[in-house]
Order: C-alpha cells, then sequence, then structure tokens
C-alpha cells in the first residue's frame, strides 16, 4: 500500500507540472502575440505619420506636371460646322445618291405606297408619325410628338434609335452631317419644307475688342509720328 501511494503521489506530480508547463507556454504565447500586435499598432500610427495619402484640398492647386506645346486642352477642339452653316450648301443631286440606302423600305413619290417604311414625299414639316395615311407607325414614334422640323430630322437621321427609343427603324443612321443635310435637301425637293434655320452671324462682342485694339493702334503710331519731328526740330 505504501508503494502504491508512492507511485500515485509521484503521478500526480508529473501531472502537475505537464499542466503548469503547458500554461506556462501558452500565456508565454499570449505575450508575445500581444506584443507583436502592439508593435504592429504602433508602426502603423507612425507610417501613417510620415507615408500619408494627401486629400484634394491638400493637393497643390498651381498646375502640375508639362505642358506639351501644339497639343489643345480637351474641349478645345473645333465643333464643327453647325446644322444651319452645313444646310447652306445642301445639295438635293447629292441627297439622292445618299437616299439609295433608304429606297429599300421608303420612296419619295408622290402618292407612291408604303413600303417597309412609310412614304415620305413631303414629309418635311408634317407632324411626326402622320405622314403616309395607313401606315402603321411604332408608338415609340408615335409618342414623340412635335415636327419633322429640319433640327428633329437630322437628329433622326443620325441615330433612330437615341431620337425615338422603341422604334421599329432598324437603320443605324448617317454620321456625317452632310449626309444628313443632303438627304433633307432631296427630301424637301420632293414635297416641300419649312423654311432653313438661319446661320448664326458672328458675335458682336467678338469683333468689338478687335476694333478697340486696332484703334489703340493707330492711336499709338500717330503719337510717334508725332514725336519723331519735335526730336528733329530740337536736334
Amino acid at each position: 500500500m505504501a508503494q502504491d501511494n508512492t507511485n500515485n503521489q509521484a503521478t500526480g506530480a508529473a501531472s502537475g507540472t505537464t499542466e503548469s508547463g503547458s500554461s506556462d507556454l501558452f500565456n508565454t504565447a499570449a505575450g508575445w502575440v500581444l506584443f507583436a500586435g502592439i508593435v504592429g499598432l504602433g508602426l502603423s500610427v507612425l507610417s501613417d505619420k510620415y507615408f500619408h495619402g494627401y486629400d484634394a484640398e491638400d493637393l497643390p492647386t498651381e498646375q502640375m506636371g508639362y505642358v506639351v506645346e501644339g497639343v489643345e486642352e480637351e474641349g478645345a477642339a473645333d465643333a464643327g460646322p453647325t446644322l444651319a452653316q452645313v444646310l447652306v450648301d445642301a445639295d438635293p443631286e447629292a441627297g439622292a445618291k445618299v437616299f439609295q440606302k433608304c429606297q429599300s423600305c421608303h420612296n419619295v413619290e408622290q402618292g407612291g405606297p408604303n413600303g417597309v417604311g412609310p412614304n415620305l414625299h413631303g414629309v418635311m414639316g408634317k407632324p411626326i408619325a402622320s405622314n403616309a395615311p395607313g401606315f402603321n407607325y411604332s408608338s415609340a414614334l408615335k409618342d414623340k410628338g412635335g415636327e419633322w422640323t429640319w433640327e428633329n430630322m437630322s437628329e433622326w437621321l443620325a441615330a433612330p434609335r437615341n431620337f425615338a427609343s422603341g422604334t421599329s427603324m432598324s437603320f443605324a443612321g448617317l454620321g456625317s452631317i452632310e449626309d444628313r443635310a443632303n438627304v433633307m435637301a432631296y427630301l424637301a425637293a420632293n414635297g416641300g419644307a419649312p423654311p432653313k434655320p438661319e446661320p448664326e452671324a458672328p458675335a458682336e462682342e467678338e469683333a468689338a475688342p478687335a476694333e478697340e485694339g486696332a484703334e489703340e493702334g493707330a492711336a499709338t503710331e500717330e503719337g510717334a509720328e508725332a514725336e519723331a519731328p519735335a526730336e528733329t526740330a530740337e536736334g
């Protein structure tokens, strides 16, 4: 019995020692993990002080980078001629050639039948979706409202689906404003059209500074001529 008690005490002591060792190892590991976290947090704070992104308000207000000569700024490109300007020289004969793309669906003959698309004789100036009696216009075009003005027809010819979303017309459109103007001139020659939009006259405000500059230059030249004889007389 004495020997059994001795063995039990030895086993208990060994078990206690093992449990204590495991607890110490866990505490040590947890301590290192906690220490590493604190160090990492501190380094993060320090890095934010020395290496940080700039807010928009912190950026310098002056122009950055180098200006490349000969490169125009965005938006400075010429917008091209206006519709009114192009219509001045619109050619019905050239429009007839472009209209050949449309002849599989449309015709411009007075009293001509409707095809896949409506007859277009006299369409310019008429209410939208009403020119060809009996033709089943799409609801998208019926709901558009307004008339076939030069501006509306140009937008329609440029991109029918953008002009009237949901239209049944599958034509992609004419990207060239000159082609659109010529086609409209051709349509106008086959049934008439409202008056063309007038091109805008040059702005008077732009002409005024040029005239003022010319007057100032003339005054400067006159002053220089007046001073020259005086200097010659004194000499």
